[in-house]
């Protein structure tokens, strides 16, 4: 009674939507279907899920079993679709999955950086369904528990490439065939005939997918992504960038401003570029034996010489601590000095830098307390006759006395 009388409790009405044109919309949902059995670990199984396309007009559909749900493999479950259907759809109908969506939003919703960078190569577009709305996605919606009852339930599959080619034959060859309830038409038949000439052309090379992160620059000036190691220079210091990596390049974003590119290296690798530092750090990180020879000839061509004696060695950039000494030395005591210093030490056959050093400081004593060749007058220096008393003999006063006396035989 209440909901005749007051029309209280009453359901809203549900309004069919219109299937679109052929070709156009493709849904996608994903959901748990189905587990691998190992044959050598019996009592292990591992849960998968997948990625289920249903095409909007003629409800052919595509599953794709996969083990996570990221950006990557969402890229890869697209690619793997536009083969299976010969053909790209113009409009993708997700749900809000965060490898698509970053933030959900009615009427501006954000896609996911490398997802839309695909959606871009591909030439479709993404129309995502609002949040909670079921009915936005209504071909596809119900598909999850079809796909697990009818499709892997009570199969016996070891490997991931297993499921994948068991629901490429369920999809073909048994969904595929059936007499749908809504059209009463079968999905394969109905879509090669109506879908299939209008799609846009399928991918002809495979897509390489990027990996976007966002990387510290540590204070080494190195940014890791993947696993590896990119130099980037020294006024990124400390900042967070943007990183876009391919098979081949990795590139680094500041405020959508590119800033750097590297070749791809493996995990653990490293690639550093010389200009992003000072030329006194970029000699002894990257162990450039020859720029710090060079470094240590400009001082003088005796400082070079014996600098090129302290690197000769099977393991060169073990000595170069030694050469940062020796121009140390330069530094402190002047180029003219440490090169006759050299010059002397190498005559001697004498290469250690300690030994050139005290040569260097006894050098340093010795000059300053030598005493002047010739003593300068002194200022108040006076004549002897200006003197009151005049300055006697140096005779002894027993003699002067005998003298005086007359008892001296002379």
């Amino acid at each position: 009674m209440p909901v005749q009388e007051l029309q209280f409790g009453r359901a809203a009405a549900t309004i069919p939507i219109l299937d679109g044109e052929p070709g156009e919309e493709l849904q996608v949902d994903t959901g748990w279907v189905g587990w691998l059995t190992f044959p050598l670990l019996p009592g292990k199984r591992r849960r998968f899920r997948a990625w289920i396309f249903t095409a909007v007009r003629s409800r052919y559909r595509f599953v794709y079993p996969t083990f996570e749900e990221t950006t990557p493999r969402a890229i890869e479950a697209c690619e793997a679709a536009w083969e299976f259907f010969q053909g790209i759809f113009k409009v993708l109908i997700p749900d809000n999955t965060k490898a698509i969506i970053v933030e959900p939003d009615a009427l501006t919703p954000h896609v996911t950086q490398a997802f839309l960078e695909y959606v871009q190569a591909r030439g479709f577009q993404v129309d995502p369904a609002r949040v909670r709305h079921p009915r936005d996605k209504a071909r596809v919606e119900r598909a999850v528990a079809t796909v697990r009852d009818d499709c892997f339930a009570g199969e016996i599959l070891a490997t991931l490439e297993d499921a994948r080619v068991h629901a490429g034959h369920w999809c073909r060859e048994e969904y595929g065939e059936r007499l749908h309830s809504r059209t009463q038409r079968r999905p394969r038949e109905h879509f090669q005939a109506e879908e299939q000439p209008l799609l846009l052309p399928r991918p002809t090379t495979p897509y390489d997918i990027p990996l976007w992160s966002v990387p510290k620059v540590a204070r080494d000036q190195l940014a890791q992504v993947a696993k590896a190691f990119y130099s980037l220079p020294s006024s990124y210091k400390g900042q967070v960038l943007t990183a876009r990596a391919d098979q081949q390049t990795v590139r680094f974003y500041h405020r959508n401003l590119l800033v750097k590119t590297h070749p791809r290296k493996p995990p653990r690798g490293r690639s550093i570029d010389p200009q992003d530092y000072p030329l006194e750090r970029s000699v002894y990180a990257l162990r450039d034996v020859q720029a710090l020879q060079r470094q240590a000839a400009s001082y003088g061509e005796a400082v070079g010489r014996f600098a090129a004696a302290l690197l000769d060695n099977p393991l060169p950039w073990t000595r170069m601590r030694r050469v940062y000494a020796l121009l140390g030395l330069a530094r402190r005591y002047g180029e003219a000095r440490v090169n006759e210093a050299c010059a002397m030490a190498l005559a001697a056959e004498m290469f250690e830098v300690p030994r050139l050093q005290r040569m260097l400081e006894q050098a340093t004593v010795s000059s300053a307390t030598a005493p002047p060749a010739s003593l300068p007058p002194a200022r108040f220096l006076r004549p002897a006759s200006q003197y009151a008393l005049p300055l006697g003999s140096h005779e002894p006063t027993s003699v002067k006395e005998r003298k005086r006396k007359g008892d001296d035989p002379q």
